[in-house]
């Protein structure tokens, strides 16, 4: 049975990870056969929105790891106690979250910084030659991890694209229910919410990146 290492970012579209791609990621690996471990850094989130009205909520504070944690049911771990050597693949969803904990290509842009921990886990994945799959704007995060042109998408927005293009990637157009696949690194990469416009529609992408990701060797 394989193993599967998923990186959250937070709980929430706006300043976390996006939960219908991270439920609907977890969903798929299990229905694929292969069993998951969630994964958050032990970090503060860059800051705290509020879902129903979409304004930053000032003076609130809150952790990506604990707030990870309600997704996952309490199953997870810091991220630096990934050991890559456990796994099979990678995978990380989507959000706002991936932008904004993980990195702060949502502030800054290509002249971004990376989490430590994230870009040291997800660097060894790559250097292991092991299958990994980034959804919606994740795929910036994967960008900077391989560099030297290596294909994946976000889409088809166009600022996106040439700050992931920035990073060291190549960025490939694709339709939300289709997938970007480098095999060459063994990356697969999916515009989930950067297309979807319905709960279905992200379905169909994650679940085909899911597919894909799990049938690489």
């Amino acid at each position: 049975m394989k193993q599967v290492a998923v990186i959250l970012s937070g709980s929430g579209v706006f300043d976390g990870a996006e939960l219908h791609e991270a439920v609907l990621t977890l969903l798929a690996i299990e229905l694929e056969g292969a069993k998951y471990q969630c994964f958050a850094p032990d970090v503060e989130q860059l800051h705290v929105v509020n879902h129903l009205t979409g304004e930053v909520s000032e003076g609130e504070s809150r952790n990506v790891l604990v707030e990870s944690a309600r997704i996952a049911r309490g199953d997870i771990k810091p991220l630096k106690e990934c050991n890559v050597d456990a796994f099979d693949a990678l995978i990380l969803p989507g959000g706002f979250g991936a932008a904004k904990n993980l990195c702060t290509f949502a502030v800054d842009g290509s002249e971004c910084a990376f989490n430590d921990d994230l870009l040291d886990v997800c660097q060894r994945f790559a250097k292991a030659k092991k299958p990994a799959a980034y959804a919606c704007v994740a795929p910036v995060l994967a960008a900077k991890v391989y560099g030297n042109n290596v294909k994946l998408t976000i889409g088809n927005d166009q600022a996106t694209a040439e700050g992931v293009n920035a990073l060291g990637a190549s960025h490939v157009n694709c339709a939300v229910d289709d997938v970007v696949i480098d095999n060459e690194v063994k990356l697969v990469t999916t515009p989930a919410y950067m297309l979807a416009t319905s709960i279905s529609e992200a379905h169909k992408s994650i679940s085909k990146m899911v597919q894909t990701v799990l049938a690489m060797k």
